[in-house]
């Protein structure tokens, strides 16, 4: 079910680190292989999980924040930050990180036997990676409260109504639509994408003041694209723009 492990953690987050740096990466799919999704943190992995304790069974005050900071919210802010669209194509359960790992995405499609679980309450734990900031944003605070307190599983359907899900396909289709969805975004403008994306993920945090200059700030710069300059010139010469993500 892709529990994550340290391993996997490192290396994703590395990979979208990549994406950031190249040029010839356009856009980002976030999926994965078998029936699941991802069913969270390998509690399995021992104290780096920051779940367990040590050999000794000692647990020193601030070893689980660090962990968390260092680890699962490390995850969940390199989807957040990475300068290229990122979408996740969710072909099973999303739990735990999980759900918020694909939350995290800037576009969601899932199949229609996906369901998402805020699964902390279960092990009575408190939703960590990023899902106590994530959930609000797209439900509501009151809709958040409910997920996270009883940690029902949330269908692919229902969790579309909610505003969780872009998309819902049949599971024969999800790659496809998901190649689809990341080609057309691959051939779109990148820099101003990136720069899209960016003031959006501000705005829920900001004010308006804030928000305005930083869109002013924004257009200022992606006017010095060659995207841009494609953009402008194709319409004003009734073509359709050749991008290039620069």
């Amino acid at each position: 079910m892709n529990a994550v492990t340290w391993a996997q953690r490192e290396r994703v987050i590395a990979l979208l680190a990549d994406a950031s740096a190249d040029p010839a990466v356009r856009a980002v799919v976030l999926t994965a292989t078998g029936k699941g999704f991802c069913a969270g943190a390998d509690l399995r992995g021992g104290p780096a999980t920051g779940y367990t304790t040590g050999p000794g069974g000692d647990r020193v005050a601030g070893d689980v924040a660090r962990t968390i900071r260092l680890g699962a919210q490390r995850l969940i802010t390199a989807v957040l930050d990475c300068e290229k669209p990122v979408l996740a194509a969710v072909n099973g359960t999303a739990a735990g990180i999980g759900s918020h790992l694909a939350l995290a995405c800037d576009l969601v499609i899932a199949a229609e036997g996906a369901r998402f679980i805020e699964v902390f309450v279960r092990r009575g734990l408190v939703p960590d990676g990023g899902g106590a900031y994530l959930l609000p944003r797209l439900v509501g605070p009151q809709k958040a409260k409910e997920l996270m307190f009883f940690g029902d599983a949330v269908p692919a359907a229902e969790a579309a109504r909610l505003g969780l899900v872009n998309k819902v396909v049949a599971a024969e289709e999800l790659q496809d639509t998901a190649r689809e969805w990341a080609e057309r975004l691959a051939q779109g403008p990148t820099r101003a994408l990136a720069m899209t994306k960016q003031l959006v993920n501000a705005s829920l945090d900001g004010d308006r003041a804030a928000a305005l200059a930083a869109e002013a700030t924004a257009q200022e710069i992606n006017m010095t694209t060659a995207d841009a300059n494609e953009g402008v010139a194709s319409f004003v010469e009734r073509r359709t723009p050749k991008y290039l993500g620069r």
